[in-house]
């Protein structure tokens, strides 16, 4: 075995021993918990190293041999040397998070085992070479997730989360598992690059067997990264313990957008499945943005905004923009998962908070005059930076993006704000159109030639940017003149529906059985 090999998979080998060590302590106070720290740097400082090993080693898929036989391949390329950095990262937090916060319980032991047999498959799946190996940890990282989901068994909420995952989760083996046969029938391998390499140089767009590939792949991805209508398990994760719902953000509810992004150079030979992933995920993205808008509780709202950034994730491999959406999957997750180790703290810090006065309420022209001030901003800094080298796809993202921004201009803005609201928002526009372009071409030139770049748009996909750029401005318009229009009947009642999700969680609940249960529930 090869050095490379060895310190590329030390952190997966040595969360299964630890795993296995942690299982078999059942009493309250584990004596592993104290060691936990130590594991939690050292895991972490071997996967963010997989960064190094990269810059040194470059791509290459590499081979587990035992005595004349492959027994793996570890693909390592930019893909999965940021996600294994990611993973790693995140899962170290997270585990020396969880050497405290149960601390006492008896079932703290149990509960860390599955965590860091998580944290493995993970970092197995995103080093995977071959359909086998994806396939298998695809598989052993859901099973271990819905043993975390059900850490407080007698739990409502806990079941029907669990039901739900489970059996999305296993619509989700089936497809990836007729997706692998397919491609390894089509080109006669199930290796991963091999099979990207294929796809890139003699594909043919629209072939039956890559276009039933794709599709299938394109419904794991829905299913796994909490797409409408498949979302509502997602939602009741706060029936487990908030380090749960960080982990869910390292590789695990992202796993999606992953699997599209491996397999980028075969979903760009079905079209017809990149404008599925456009009108899934943009209408998810825009769903979920809403309803969390209405959501009292604090970790239920934070994962509204999980489906909702998935959305965009879907959205963002619909469009082909593979390396953006790995950017994405990167920074949302160090964001979501500080946002839930730390809402907690957040929320005895805003009680804590004396109360402001009257808010500033924009009127129709002063959120109609933010709006084309954000346009204007982006539009000039895309004449500084040049159009050379960004594709139509990326542009229209970046316009998205600065609808959102025009959300806060427009408090700045209002009447009755300070005039240097107005001007700190403004600079923030511009701020935050020259990261997207700094951070989209850096995306861009280290994926090249790891991600294919996105195609020029036909027909069809002209008519999906179009159709995102006015849902999308049209939701932040309407976000902005919200308290102008909030006290309304027909909005009080459509508030009441957006709370509860327009009531498709209930829906799988019945169809699944998930009211009855079993056990008494805990307090």
């Amino acid at each position: 075995m090869s050095l490379t090999l060895m310190l590329l998979l030390a952190p997966s080998v040595a969360l299964a021993l630890l795993a296995i060590v942690s299982f078999f302590q059942t009493a309250p106070y584990p004596p592993i918990r104290k060691a936990m720290p130590f594991a939690a740097v050292l895991i972490g400082a071997a996967s963010v190293g997989s960064l190094a090993v990269y810059a040194w080693t470059g791509a290459a898929t590499l081979p587990l041999n035992i005595e004349g036989f492959d027994l793996m391949f570890v693909r390592f390329d930019l893909v999965s040397a940021v996600l294994v950095a990611l993973v790693g990262f995140v899962g170290a937090i997270v585990l020396a998070y969880s050497g405290e916060y149960l601390e006492g319980e008896a079932g703290q032991g149990r509960f860390m085992s599955w965590l860091m047999l998580a944290m493995a498959s993970v970092l197995m799946l995103v080093m995977s070479g071959h359909m086998i190996q994806v396939f298998v940890f695809w598989v052993t990282t859901s099973l271990c997730l819905h043993r975390l989901l059900l850490f407080y068994p007698g739990r409502r909420g806990a079941q029907r989360a669990a039901r739900k995952k489970f059996v999305f989760a296993r619509a989700g083996d089936v497809l990836l598992a007729g997706a692998g046969i397919l491609l390894w029938m089509h080109y006669d391998t199930g290796n991963i690059a091999e099979i990207n390499e294929m796809a890139r140089a003699g594909g043919e767009p629209g072939s039956l067997a890559t276009t039933m590939a794709a599709l299938m792949l394109a419904g794991v991805a829905i299913l796994k990264s909490a797409q409408f209508p498949f979302h509502g398990w997602l939602t009741e994760v706060m029936e487990t313990p908030t380090p749960v719902s960080a982990l869910l953000h390292a590789g695990i509810i992202n796993a999606g957008g992953f699997l599209l992004i491996r397999f980028a150079d075969v979903m760009l030979l079905a079209p017809g499945v990149l404008a599925l992933l456009v009108l899934v995920g943009g209408f998810t993205a825009l769903f979920g943005g809403l309803v969390m808008l209405t959501q009292p509780a604090v970790k239920t709202s934070l994962a509204w905004s999980t489906i909702s950034q998935m959305g965009f994730m879907i959205f963002q491999c619909g469009l082909a923009l593979f390396p953006l959406a790995l950017l994405h999957i990167v920074l949302h997750s160090l964001y979501k998962a500080h946002a839930f180790l730390g809402s907690g703290d957040a929320v005895k810090q805003v009680a804590s908070i004396r109360r402001p006065g009257p808010i500033a309420l924009p009127g129709l022209r002063t959120v109609g005059t933010a709006f084309l001030t954000a346009i204007a901003i982006y539009a000039a800094t895309t004449l500084l930076v040049g159009l050379e080298g960004k594709s139509p796809q990326a542009i229209a993202l970046g316009a998205i993006l600065v609808f959102g921004v025009a959300y806060m201009l427009a408090q700045g803005l209002a009447d009755k704000a300070p005039r240097q609201l107005g001007l700190y928002t403004a600079g923030y526009s511009v701020a935050v159109t020259l990261a997207y372009f700094a951070l989209q071409s850096a995306a861009a030139y280290l994926a090249y030639p790891t991600l294919p770049a996105p195609p020029s748009p036909d027909g069809l996909e002209w008519a999906l940017i179009a159709l995102a750029l006015f849902s999308f401005a049209l939701v932040a318009f309407a976000q902005a003149t919200f308290p102008l229009w909030a006290s309304h009947p027909a909005v009080r009642g459509l508030r009441v529906h957006l709370t509860n999700g327009f009531y498709i969680n209930a829906v799988w609940d019945r169809i699944l059985g998930g009211w009855r249960h079993s056990g008494r529930p805990q307090a």
